[in-house]
């Protein structure tokens, strides 16, 4: 070897060895350790985000203790990138990296971390690559980089582990498997320095809401914007959008707010983002009409400017050096692009009356968005831009609703580490149902919200049970841009689909109260069974042999994953299995302690799995012992700022419980400043061995939106 290569290798050598031996752990937060290996960007996914940590939330959990042993974490710079080891147990296992459609346990995945349209496979290519994961063992890990990071999730084995696999003789020995053990967590980052973060438990539910804290807390959407939501054909005139509101009060069926497709444009794919006169000639008119019947209106759009559009003249200099559909891409990144863009959006939009976006195209094909050769005026790579451009116009048009004191809540195509606390759901055209669910689950491991939304189906079944299922999750929506389906497009399950759009209603008072406490303690209103206490993920790893196997299709007898992919918990009592089509019957793993029939109160199991047959009308849901569902009238819109409501409270099981039901005015900031109220809803035991309900009082100066309250046992009727 040359002297000078020789040297060159020794010095970059002794570099990446002091980096890794200096490295040191400040905790930042309760619960929460920082560190920065090498020289990070300046931009990041933190920076992009422009989030600070919910403090107040973070200082009511349970002390953490520093998870790893930090002799074993490995952080180094070397050939101008930076590697990333963290150990790994045999027994744990991984969720998280980000928006996964098909697969909820990690280990032993490659990922590449990179935003993208989902493309039918995991493999790190998604809406929502969050460089995040969570272990069973109670702890989480995040890396503060707005890169396309590698990741290897326990697919490495290195020589010099300490606890290295064994070798196995194929020919003989039924244990051998082509992915020997690995007790490593690897990542890769084209840069030459990260800042990474580690988050406390005790439990895995702890590490995630650590996670949604430091990065802003959850989101509170309006109420409206838990409502149902119809999105109409995409070239719908005022007077047709008319038409379909009112068939909707007629018919009986709810509506809060109404989404315009790309046709409102006067050009769209690239956008002029002005009105089309044709279309809509009277927009603020058209708006003012439908706040009279209590219905919002969310606009369709991408941010790629036309040369038709009013600002493509001042925005061209302050656009990226490639165009999309042959339009420009503002450098959000830039205060004077933002002004400019966003100036329209006010003036053009939200002066008129709309009340939220949906923002699409900001997600992929590759083909579809600039190439990675592109170049910004701001200097940032097109890497970078990519990995936080749904970041970007999230925090940015939020902002918009934010400095009217108005709470808006829509859809993006795109998102990432730090874009928690955004009022967005993300959506796709991907359409599979059964993925849905997975996304839907994978979504709470990654601070992101995700709707299984429903277009059209081929059968009437399909139909129902896919709008089952979007009644159980952030965003009760059909999205008709290109089929304009109605909810009753499907005679034969009308009104079952009807019964389960007005039963989102009546649980307006407990999906609210469980988006404050996302907002307020990081909890995922929506999450994985693995994140629920007592539910066991023992025997989720099957292994298979040769003689098991069929060696022409799995030459390499690969391990079976047995996930628990299809069934989740939605806020604090509830769980989902939802049935597809074709099923009639499904098995549900119930975690420890008694759990009731939703329907009935009716026992339906303790610990165990089960095995349901609902009926076509019924979503599979069960409340765990001592679960309190606060409730409403089936109503056709989400209560108004200042309206007072009935509460029906249902109470599941033999178990006193506690019920903390949050209120404020439903579509203002104000809550910031106090003006909320968490009311306790409390079951105890009575001398005769009877169950009794009491509500708190509303605190004096406080929202009290409550006018009658009844109770209702479910179990012990």
């Amino acid at each position: 070897m040359p002297r000078k290569i020789l040297l060159g290798f020794i010095v970059g050598f002794l570099i990446s060895a002091t980096l890794s031996a200096q490295q040191a752990w400040e905790e930042v937060a309760p619960g929460i350790w920082k560190t920065i290996v090498g020289n990070p960007d300046d931009f990041n996914l933190l920076t992009a985000a422009g989030v600070s940590p919910k403090l107040d939330g973070l200082k009511k959990m349970p002390a953490g203790v520093f998870p790893l042993d930090p002799s074993q974490i490995v952080l180094e710079v070397t050939e101008n990138q930076t590697q990333l080891r963290f150990p790994l147990q045999r027994d744990e296992q991984l969720f998280g990296f980000g928006l996964n459609f098909k697969t909820v346990h990690q280990r032993g995945r490659i990922l590449r971390l990179h935003v993208d349209h989902y493309g039918d496979g995991d493999n790190g290519r998604t809406h929502a690559p969050v460089p995040f994961y969570v272990s069973s063992a109670g702890y989480g890990v995040f890396v503060n980089a707005a890169r396309y990071i590698d990741v290897y999730a326990g697919t490495g084995s290195r020589k010099d582990s300490p606890n290295p696999p064994e070798a196995r003789d194929r020919n003989t020995d039924n244990a051998w498997t082509s992915r020997p053990y690995s007790d490593a967590v690897e990542m890769r980052i084209p840069a030459q320095g990260a800042e990474v973060y580690l988050f406390a438990g005790p439990t895995s539910l702890d590490a995630v809401r650590r996670y949604n804290l430091f990065t802003g807390g959850g989101p509170l959407p309006p109420r409206w914007g838990l409502g149902f939501t119809q999105r109409v054909h995409r070239l719908f005139t005022d007077d047709q959008v008319r038409e379909e509101v009112r068939e909707f009060e007629q018919r009986g069926f709810p509506l809060d707010f109404v989404g315009l497709e790309p046709g409102w444009q006067s050009k769209s794919y690239p956008n002029t983002f002005v009105w089309d006169s044709g279309r809509f000639p009277d927009p603020e008119g058209f708006m003012a009409d439908m706040m009279d019947k209590g219905i919002r209106i969310n606009l369709w759009v991408n941010p790629f400017v036309s040369p038709d559009s009013p600002i493509y003249k001042d925005i061209l200099p302050l656009t990226g050096s490639h165009t999309v559909w042959a339009g420009v891409v503002p450098d959000f990144t830039l205060p004077a692009a933002q002004e400019i863009f966003w100036k329209l959006f006010e003036s053009e939009h939200i002066a008129k009356g709309v009340s939220g976006y949906k923002v699409d195209e900001v997600d992929g094909y590759d083909q579809w968005l600039w190439p990675d050769v592109a170049r910004f005026p701001s200097g940032i790579s097109a890497e970078q831009i990519r990995q936080t451009y749904g970041l970007l116009v999230q925090k940015q048009s939020a902002a918009l609703f934010r400095n009217k004191n108005q709470r808006t809540y829509g859809l993006v195509r795109a998102s990432n580490g730090g874009g928690t606390s955004f009022p967005y759901v993300i959506y796709n055209d991907y359409y599979n149902h059964r993925d849905f669910i997975t996304a839907l689950i994978n979504s709470g491991y990654a601070g992101v919200l995700w709707t299984p939304e429903a277009r059209a189906s081929k059968t009437a079944e399909e139909w129902l049970r896919r709008m089952q299922t979007v009644v159980f999750s952030p965003m009760a929506m059909i999205n008709a841009w290109a089929s304009g389906t109605k909810p009753w497009s499907y005679p034969e399950v009308e009104e079952e689909v009807k019964s389960m759009a007005l039963l989102r209603m009546q649980m307006m008072p407990y999906w609210y109260s469980e988006f404050a406490k996302y907002h307020a303690d990081g909890t995922p209103p929506f999450r994985g069974m693995n994140l629920e206490e007592g539910f066991s993920s023992s025997n989720q790893q099957l292994t298979i042999a040769d003689e098991e196997a069929d060696l022409e299709a799995n030459p390499y007898a690969e391990a079976i994953r047995k996930e628990v992919k299809d069934q989740y918990m939605a806020g604090e009592y509830l769980l989902v299995a939802p049935m597809f089509e074709g099923e009639t019957t499904r098995s549900v793993v119930l975690p420890s302690g008694k759990w009731f029939d939703f329907y009935t109160g009716e026992l339906v199991g303790e610990g165990e799995v089960i095995s349901v047959t609902p009926g076509l009308e019924r979503i599979p849901v069960f409340v765990k012992d001592g679960g309190i569902i606060p409730m409403t009238e089936a109503r056709l819109h989400a209560p108004a700022k200042g309206e007072k409501y009935n509460l029906e409270i249902r109470h599941y099981g033999e178990k006193p419980g506690n019920y903390l039901l949050y209120d404020d005015d439903g579509e203002s900031f104000d809550y910031e400043k106090g003006d909320y109220s968490w009311r306790k809803l409390s079951v105890s035991d009575q001398r005769n061995g009877k169950l009794t309900g009491s509500v708190s009082k509303a605190e004096k100066d406080k929202p009290d939106n409550l006018d009658q309250i009844t109770w209702r046992f479910m179990t012990n009727q």
